[in-house]
């Protein structure tokens, strides 16, 4: 497996926000179970879900922990698309001493009241296996690592870059997306996460997800790589 095709199924793990979580089945006994849910991921990469006790996946996952979840590339033809399937096993998250929470609500904030009105809970999924289709000779089984990269920055560090693009450089993010071929119109982008390898706007619920040239373990990293990004955009604008 070469390189290239592990920062594709990354790439594409990392632009995902939804998927269909399938579980297996109490009702109908060893049969599989889909359902669509939301995730982010922890400052490790893994995806965490926020998920209801009465839902019929959470009654699942108590009793088999046992699921996988896929997400796939945005589009009309299904069988042509990049497709990221993660098999594993679900845990209950206990979030005191971790900031799971402030990463899913930095990404959904509308579900911050939801889940104080209604008997949600965290649950992390830890991948055994991850396997990726990118097209016709493209098929790879990976290891999770390779996939869901851990956050090189603590929680501090990313919460003050994150706060800094929001709070001064709303114009440059209205770039970035024009950038990826994206019109934000009236709708102000957010940033909503930093990691190595680039970071997440989001558009109301929609997530743009802005990839760097070249990884950035360090805020000054990061730094150079926005700057970058908002020349880029700069250039691609003006006229020739």
């Amino acid at each position: 497996m070469s390189n290239r095709t592990a920062d594709a199924a990354h790439a594409l793990y990392a632009a995902s926000h939804q998927g269909i979580l399938s579980t297996l089945s109490l009702e109908l006994a060893g049969y599989p179970f889909g359902s669509v849910v939301s995730f982010a991921p922890d400052r490790a990469g893994l995806p965490v879900l926020l998920i209801s006790s009465i839902a019929e996946h959470t009654r699942n996952l108590q009793a088999d922990p046992r699921c996988s979840l896929i997400v796939t590339e945005p589009g009309d033809d299904g069988q042509a698309l990049g497709r990221l399937t993660l098999v594993g096993d679900a845990e209950p998250v206990a979030t005191d001493g971790e900031d799971v929470a402030a990463r899913y609500y930095a990404r959904f904030p509308q579900a911050a009241d939801y889940h104080r009105t209604h008997d949600f809970a965290f649950w992390r999924l830890r991948p055994r296996k991850l396997r990726y289709i990118g097209g016709f000779g493209r098929i790879h089984w990976l290891d999770t690592a390779t996939v869901c990269r851990a956050n090189p920055f603590d929680p501090a560090q990313e919460a003050r870059m994150v706060a800094h693009m929001n709070a001064d450089h709303a114009d440059a993010m209205r770039d970035y997306c024009r950038l990826y071929g994206i019109d934000p119109g009236s709708v102000q982008p957010r940033m909503s996460a930093i990691d190595a390898d680039g970071c997440d706007l989001m558009l109301n619920r929609r997530l743009l997800r802005i990839g760097f040239e070249a990884p950035a373990t360090t805020p000054d990293a990061v730094r150079k790589a926005l700057v970058d990004l908002a020349r880029s955009a700069r250039a691609a604008r003006s006229p020739a």
